[in-house]
C-alpha cells in the first residue's frame, strides 16, 4: 500500500494506462497526412534557388559580359553565348519541373471501390512476423549447443536408509511445451532444425525480435540431438540443404487480395500500389515520395520525374562549369582579382546539386531498366545482402572462385536475383525502360504527352506462379528454362 493510500498495482495499471494512451495519440499523427503547407513547402524553396540562380548568372555574369563593362569576365559574344545556352537549359528544366508537380502520380481510390477486408489464409507481410521470430527461437534452443552426453545420475540416499533413487536433471522444456504468443499469434515452433539461429529468412522487425529473445533466454540443458541432421559438405549430410545454406526466396504470396488490402484506405489496392503516410493515399505503382516536388512519385509521373532529373543535371553542371572557368582564368591573369561572393554561392549550390542529381539520375535509371520501384528495389537488396551472409558460412571471403561457383549453381537453379527472380520483368532492359518512358526517343527527354505507364495494368513474370511465388528453373515454361 502506498503512502497516499493506492495501491501499487492499481498505480502501475495507471501508468500502463498513460503510456498506451501516448502510443496511441503518436500513432494517430504520424497516420495522418501532412499539412498541405508542409508537403508544398519544398516547392517554394525550390523556385527561390532557381530564382536566385538566374539572377546571379544572368545579372552578375552575362550582363557585364554583354555590357563589356569594366571587370567583365569575358567577352560580348562569350556573354550572349552563356546566356542563350543557360536560358535554354534553365526552361527546359522548369517546364519539367512543372509537369512532375502538376502531374498527379495517379491515386488508387479513383479506380477501386472502397470493400470488406478479405479473409486471410495465416499470410503475413515482412513487417509483421512475430511467430517467425519464435520459430527462430525454438530453432536455436533445439540445436545451437553440439551433442553432449547426458550427465550420470546422481544417487541420493534418504536418511532413513531407504534404497537409493536415480534423480535426473530437469530439462529446460518451456518452450517446446508452451506455444509462443507474441501480440495474439500463437505457434508451436519445431526444435532441432538445421536453419536454427539463423534469421535471414526472416524480415528486419522479426530477426531483430529472435535476435533479442535469443539473448535474453537462458541457453537450453543438454538434450537429445539425435534428430538434428549434419551440416552440408560433412559425410553424413542428406542431399537437400537446410535454408541456412541455400538461396530461400520469399514465400509470400503478393498477388493474393489479402496481400494487396489497404486497411488504411480500406480497399484492394492494385499491383505495386503502396500507401503514403506523407500523403494519406495509396499511390499507384508509388517509388517514392519527393518533397522536392511536393507529392509521390508514381505510375504517371516518374517518367516526367526522370525527365526533370536530366535537365536539372545538364543545367547544374553547366552553371557550375561556366562560373568556374571565367573566375579561374581572371585570377590567374588579373592581380589583386576578388571573386564575387554571390559566384561563389551559385558556385557551391550548382556543384551541391550537381551532384546529388547524377546519383539519383544513375539510381533511377538502373532501377527502371530492371522495371523496379524504389521499394521493390529494397526488397531484392535485402535478398542480396542474405545471399551474403549465406555464402560467408559456406566459404571464406579468400574462395572467391567457390563462392562464384555456388551463386552460378544457385541462378542456374532459381535465375537472377532482379531479373528472372523480380516478378515484374519484362524480360530485358529495352523492354524495361519503354514501360515507363515510352518507346520514342523524343519521350525520354521532353514532358510531352502522358506516361505509358497507367499504373494499373502490368505483365506478371511468368516465372511466377498466379499467387507471385518465384518458381525454380524446372517449373518455367519450357521456352524460357
Amino acid at each position: 500500500m502506498a503512502s497516499n493510500g493506492t495501491s501499487r498495482p492499481e498505480t502501475e495499471h495507471k501508468c500502463m494506462g498513460i503510456v498506451e494512451e501516448a502510443m496511441e495519440k503518436r500513432e494517430a499523427r504520424r497516420s495522418k497526412p501532412q499539412p498541405w503547407i508542409v508537403r508544398k513547402l519544398a516547392i517554394f524553396i525550390t523556385l527561390g534557388i532557381i530564382g536566385y540562380a538566374w539572377y546571379v548568372y544572368v545579372g552578375r555574369l552575362c550582363v557585364p559580359m554583354i555590357r563589356r563593362d569594366t571587370g567583365a569576365l569575358g567577352s560580348r559574344g562569350l556573354g550572349i553565348g552563356f546566356l542563350v545556352v543557360f536560358c535554354i537549359l534553365g526552361l527546359v528544366m522548369i517546364w519539367a519541373y512543372e509537369k512532375v508537380v502538376f502531374t498527379s502520380p495517379g491515386l488508387a481510390k479513383d479506380h477501386v471501390q472502397k470493400s470488406s477486408a478479405p479473409a486471410t489464409r495465416g499470410y503475413q507481410t515482412w513487417w509483421d512476423t512475430e511467430s517467425e521470430a519464435e520459430l527462430a527461437q525454438a530453432r536455436f534452443n533445439a540445436s545451437s549447443n553440439p551433442p553432449q552426453p547426458p550427465p550420470p545420475a546422481e544417487i541420493k540416499r534418504s536418511r532413513d536408509g531407504s534404497r537409493p533413487h536415480h534423480h535426473h536433471p530437469r530439462r529446460s522444456t518451456d518452450h517446446q511445451r508452451r506455444p509462443s504468443q507474441q501480440n495474439g499469434h500463437h505457434s508451436r515452433a519445431p526444435s532441432g532444425d538445421e536453419n536454427a539461429g539463423t534469421t535471414d529468412a526472416l524480415p528486419p522487425v522479426a530477426a531483430a525480435r529472435a535476435k533479442a529473445t535469443t539473448h535474453h533466454r537462458s541457453p537450453p540443458q543438454p538434450q537429445d540431438q539425435s534428430h538434428i541432421q549434419p551440416l552440408p559438405g560433412t559425410a553424413n549430410a542428406p542431399s537437400q540443404k537446410p535454408m541456412m545454406y541455400t538461396r530461400a526466396p520469399s514465400k509470400t504470396p503478393i498477388l493474393l487480395p489479402e496481400y494487396r488490402y489497404c486497411y488504411r484506405d480500406g480497399f484492394q489496392k492494385p499491383s505495386r500500389a503502396h500507401h503514403c503516410r506523407a500523403c494519406g493515399t495509396c499511390v499507384l505503382k508509388y517509388d517514392h515520395h519527393c518533397p522536392w516536388v511536393g507529392q509521390c512519385i508514381g505510375a504517371r509521373n516518374h517518367r516526367f520525374f526522370l525527365i526533370f532529373v536530366i535537365w536539372a543535371l545538364l543545367f547544374c553542371l553547366w552553371t557550375f562549369a561556366t562560373l568556374v572557368g571565367p573566375n579561374a582564368h581572371a585570377s590567374i591573369v588579373r592581380p589583386n582579382y576578388e571573386v564575387d561572393g554571390q559566384h561563389v554561392a551559385i558556385i557551391v549550390l550548382s556543384g551541391f546539386f550537381a551532384v546529388f542529381t547524377v546519383a539519383l539520375l544513375v539510381t533511377h535509371v538502373i532501377m527502371i531498366c530492371s522495371n523496379m520501384t524504389t521499394v521493390e528495389q529494397l526488397a531484392v537488396r535485402r535478398m542480396r545482402e542474405r545471399e551474403e551472409r549465406v555464402l560467408g558460412r559456406l566459404h571464406a571471403r579468400w574462395e572467391l572462385r567457390a563462392r562464384r561457383a555456388t551463386l552460378k549453381e544457385w541462378n542456374a537453379e532459381w535465375g537472377r536475383i532482379g531479373k528472372e527472380g523480380h516478378i515484374w520483368w519484362l524480360g530485358s532492359a529495352r523492354k524495361n525502360w519503354d514501360a515507363t518512358m515510352g518507346d520514342k526517343v523524343w519521350m525520354w527527354f521532353l514532358p510531352i504527352g502522358k506516361s505509358p505507364d497507367d499504373g494499373l495494368n502490368y505483365v506478371v513474370n511468368p516465372r511466377f506462379d498466379a499467387e507471385g511465388r518465384w518458381l525454380p528453373r524446372s517449373e518455367w515454361p519450357k521456352e524460357l528454362r
